[in-house]
C-alpha cells in the first residue's frame, strides 16, 4: 500500500508564512498537535493562525478534532510553530501532505519538533488519561511519506533512525512532568493505517511485537522529520484500553473526550518542556 510523493513544496510556504507572519515566522520548535489537543496552540503570545488552505503544499484534514492551521507564536522565550491538524494514511494521502508541513517547519528555521498524539493502550497499568513518552516505533502503515522521487535538498535516500527519538529531549520531558506532578510512562509506538479501529487478535499480535501503544498518525510525522535533520520528541495520551482489553466503546468520539480531558496534564508538561529549552 506505498504511495508515490509529489513535489514538496516548503520553501514556498515558507514564504507564506513569512508575508503573513512577520517575525514570528522564527519558530525554534515545532508542535504537532493531535486528536483533541489543539487548544494548546490557543494559549500562545504573539499568536498568528494561517489555515492551511492559504499554504502552497498544506492539506486540510477531514477528521474531527483536527483545526488545519499553523499557528505560530510564542511560549515565555522560545518561538513556536504548531502544526493544528494532521493529514493520515486512510485519508488518501500522498508523501508530501506529510513532509510539505515538516519540511516548512525546517525552512522557517525550527530545530527540534515534538509530536502528539492520542493513542490505545496495550499496558493494562497505562490506562485513560495518562501521558506516554514514546521512545520507538513499529511501523505497520505500509506507507512512508519518503516513497517516490528523492529530494535531496532534504535528505538522504536512506535516513538512518536508530535514536529517532531523541533521548535528552526525552529526559527533558520527564523532568517536565516531575515538576508538574504528571506520572509520564514510556513506550513502543506500534502504527496502523486505520481506519478501523484494531481487533482484539491484532492487540495480542502487536503485545507481541513489543508494543505498548497503537495509533493511525505520529510515525509518518517523525520519519520526515528526521529525514530533514529535525530532532524529535514524541507525546502520547491513552484514550483507552485497546480493543479486547475492556469493555468500553471505541470510536472517534471517545478518543476526542479522553483526549481532551487529559488535556490539561499534556498542556502542563508540554509548558515546562518548552521552558526547560530556553
Amino acid at each position: 500500500m506505498t504511495r508515490a510523493a509529489t513535489t514538496s513544496r516548503p520553501e514556498e510556504a515558507a514564504a507564506a508564512v513569512r508575508d503573513r507572519a512577520g517575525a514570528a515566522a522564527a519558530p525554534r520548535v515545532g508542535i504537532v498537535l493531535g486528536s483533541g489537543l489543539g487548544p494548546f496552540a490557543d494559549g500562545l503570545e504573539d499568536r498568528v493562525a494561517i489555515p492551511y488552505g492559504e499554504l502552497p503544499g498544506f492539506r486540510a484534514g477531514t477528521v474531527g478534532g483536527h483545526a488545519g492551521a499553523l499557528v505560530l507564536g510564542r511560549h515565555g522565550d522560545v518561538p513556536v510553530a504548531c502544526l493544528s491538524g494532521r493529514s493520515h494514511v486512510y485519508e488518501g494521502i500522498t508523501g508530501d501532505a506529510v513532509t510539505t508541513p515538516v519540511r516548512t517547519l525546517r525552512v522557517l528555521g525550527a530545530e527540534i519538533i515534538l509530536v502528539t498524539a492520542a493513542v490505545g493502550s496495550l499496558r493494562p497499568e497505562t490506562g485513560a488519561g495518562a501521558l506516554v513518552a514514546i521512545t520507538d516505533h513499529v511501523n505497520l502503515q505500509g506507507f512512508s511519506p519518503l516513497t517516490g522521487p528523492e529530494d535531496e535538498r532534504f535528505g538522504p535516500r536512506f535516513p538512518d533512525l536508530r535514536g529517532a527519538y531523541d533521548p535528552d529531549l526525552r529526559t527533558g520531558l520527564h523532568a517536565a512532568a516531575r515538576a508538574a506532578g504528571v506520572p509520564l510512562h514510556e513506550g513502543v509506538y506500534l502504527a496502523v493505517a486505520g481506519p478501523a479501529f484494531e481487533t482484539p487478535a491484532e492487540i495480542r499480535a502487536f503485545r507481541t511485537l513489543g508494543a505498548d501503544v497503537v495509533g493511525m498518525s505520529l510515525v509518518p510525522e517523525v520519519i520526515a522529520a528526521r529525514h530533514c535533520g529535525l530532532r524529535v520528541a514524541a507525546l502520547a495520551v491513552v484514550t483507552n484500553l485497546a480493543a479486547g482489553m475492556d469493555a468500553g466503546r471505541l470510536d472517534h468520539e471517545q478518543t476526542l473526550a479522553a483526549a481532551t480531558a487529559a488535556g490539561d496534564d499534556l498542556r502542563a508538561v508540554v509548558a515546562g518542556w518548552l521552558e526547560g529549552l530556553a
